[in-house]
């Protein structure tokens, strides 16, 4: 919450990104109670009841905070009281934003903040220009970031998914590969997707085998392209023998009876309760709605990513998507930061047959990608050993210190794309740095911080590192003293290593 504070002095529009399960709720509760202790009042927008009636909730168990709701009849108008929730489909309504001055809310919370791209949204948000702006998204990748980077100033605060299992806030993943091939090459993109009835035809010769697939021993949430893939598989499981349920938003008959049900129960949905739906004790989440969205895919897994007693894991049944396309959002997605590392680690998932963490899938994959890289760069600096310009590539620079970050930056917000400042590529190449090589004004500042955070720790330096690596010393962790004594001695010796 204090980084969306810190942040806010320089920046109206920030985004924080977590992974679902994680708290976001509590968290958006908390800086709402908080402004209205300090006399302001907050907008909490969401677009789906389920999502309104949990930030209701969250906000009165959490901090005892009450609130007003803004929706269809409902209205928050003469309430007094500081915080609305409000149903985005009642406030983009321009008769019923004109019964708010503009200057009415000082916050607005977006909640589920990937949609706030959408006209929707913006027709809100735009219409309180002065308000301060918290988004909050499960954690996105790269061409979500950039798409929501050209309405939002700076990311806030990012907390990963590998970083909330590691530290117990969410279950182990397991994924596990099943050897059922559903090709998937007939299947057109539809705005940017995969189109869902083009999936649910492609998928009716496969619903058979997969309904044999389904494990026996675990609570199993299905979703599926469409209701009618949804009713079909559920008839085949109950024919198995199985005990499979169904529920759509015409029919949620079926919910309450399966959330009763122990292990082995199935429930099948399409698109009900990929967002604003908490079940703990799911340990198993199929996606049959194959994706390139990896927010909208980790909103589906994100169902059974929750810790419950006795719950040791959370399993991902993985088929063998045959498709033209390479940008199928797979579990390997959810927690790999590059495609290179994601791409290791869906070759090693598909080679076994055994479900594996993903956890130890990424160390072991990020691990082949940085000793890649090293080897290139060891290539390259023999390469360039006797030409006469010493000025590092930033790339190289990365490598060396083992900046995974730094090697994998790409620009985000507005600012970061601007063209790099005098200022800053004198400085750059003062450090010893090619200023040619840096892309843009937030690659530049990522590369000053890496190298001012360094000098604060008393690390070796660029030139330091630059050198010593070419006498073949790793200087990764070495500190600016001890690269010192080194090159003395390297000096005394001609250049020549001692062994």
């Amino acid at each position: 919450m204090e980084s969306v504070y810190n942040k806010w002095k320089e920046h109206r529009k920030v985004l924080v990104a977590c992974p679902t399960g994680s708290g976001k709720t509590i968290i958006f509760s908390h800086i709402a109670a908080r402004e209205k202790s300090a006399g302001n009042y907050t907008l909490i927008t969401c677009h789906r009841d389920e999502l309104i009636k949990q930030a209701v909730d969250k906000l009165q168990k959490s901090t005892g905070s009450g609130c007003a709701i803004e929706k269809a009849d409902v209205t928050s108008i003469r309430s007094g009281e500081p915080i609305v929730v409000g149903s985005i489909q009642t406030m983009m309504r321009q008769s019923r934003l004109e019964k708010f001055p503009p200057n009415f809310f000082q916050t607005i919370i977006v909640d589920e903040g990937h949609h706030a791209l959408s006209e929707s949204w913006q027709r809100v948000l735009n219409y309180f220009p002065q308000a301060r702006i918290v988004a909050f998204t499960a954690t996105p990748d790269r061409g979500d970031r950039k798409n929501l980077g050209k309405y939002f100033d700076a990311l806030a605060y990012e907390y990963s998914l590998r970083q909330a299992i590691t530290d117990g806030w969410l279950c182990r993943i397991v994924a596990k590969t099943h050897p059922l091939k559903i090709d998937l090459s007939g299947v057109r993109i539809t705005s940017g997707d995969y189109n869902e009835g083009d999936l649910g035809n492609a998928l009716d010769p496969y619903l058979p085998r997969i309904a044999e697939a389904i494990p026996k021993d675990r609570k199993t949430l299905i979703f599926t392209p469409l209701c009618i893939t949804a009713k079909k598989l559920q008839a085949i499981l109950c024919e198995q023998g199985r005990r499979a349920y169904y529920a759509s938003g015409e029919d949620r008959s079926q919910v309450a009876a399966w959330e009763k049900d122990g292990k082995g129960a199935i429930m099948l949905n399409s698109q009900l309760f990929n967002e604003g739906y908490d079940h703990s004790l799911i340990d198993c989440v199929v996606v049959l709605r194959a994706t390139k969205s990896r927010p909208y895919f980790a909103q589906m897994i994100g169902r059974g990513t929750r810790i419950w007693p006795g719950k040791d894991n959370l399993l991902i049944l993985d088929f063998l998507w045959q498709t033209t396309k390479h940008d199928l959002c797979r579990p390997c997605n959810l927690i790999a930061e590059s495609p290179e590392v994601a791409e290791k680690m869906q070759k090693r998932q598909e080679e076994s047959s055994e479900p594996m963490d993903l956890e130890d899938l990424e160390t072991s994959a990020k691990r082949d990608v940085i000793r890649e890289r090293e080897e290139a760069l060891a290539r390259e600096l023999r390469s360039q050993r006797h030409k006469e310009s010493r000025l590092i590539d930033p790339l190289s620079y990365a490598v060396m210190v083992k900046n995974e970050g730094l090697a994998d930056y790409e620009p985000v917000f507005a600012w970061e794309e601007q063209a790099p400042s005098p200022n800053q590529l004198q400085l750059i190449k003062r450090f010893g740095i090619n200023p040619a090589k840096v892309k843009s004004k937030g690659h530049a500042k990522y590369l000053l911080d890496s190298i001012i955070g360094r000098s604060r720790k008393k690390l070796a330096t660029p030139g330091q590192t630059r050198t010593l690596n070419d006498a073949g010393y790793w200087t990764t962790d070495m500190t600016k003293t001890r690269a010192n004594e080194l090159l003395t001695e390297l000096s005394s010796n001609y250049w020549r290593i001692k062994f």
